[in-house]
């Protein structure tokens, strides 16, 4: 199971930490990805780091203010978000596909199976 957690209400150009905590003891054996949804749109890529944490995949609206990380003894990734923008403003989700030591980062959200609950990020002007 996965748990999403550290959304709040934020200032533009203020930052955030996102954890995305994991119970099973296969964590580390499966890439997480973010995904991010305003209410009415589609859920969109955000960012997907490997299961080693060699390899780390972004969307471009995101590329060079968001970073993500995983921690393996802690069964936990991390999104660090940077100079937020109210355009950031949805839920963001963490997630894990079925197949375990997948070479290539997926960023299709219909690739994903194991989705945690949400959590909320609210940027204001």
């Amino acid at each position: 199971q996965l748990q999403a957690s550290g959304g709040g209400l934020v200032q533009a150009g203020g930052s955030l930490r996102l954890p995305c905590a994991a119970s099973g003891h296969t964590f580390s054996s499966y890439m997480i990805g973010w995904f991010r949804q305003v209410r009415g749109k589609e859920r969109e890529f955000v960012a997907a780091v490997s299961w080693n944490n060699f390899n780390r995949d972004y969307a471009d609206s995101v590329k060079g203010r968001f970073a993500i990380s995983r921690d393996n003894a802690k069964n936990t990734v991390y999104l660090q978000i940077n100079t937020l923008k109210p355009e950031d403003t949805a839920v963001y989700y963490c997630a894990a596909p079925s197949n375990q030591y997948g070479l290539k980062l997926l960023t299709n959200p219909y690739e994903y199976d194991s989705w945690g609950q949400g959590t909320q990020v609210t940027v204001s002007s």
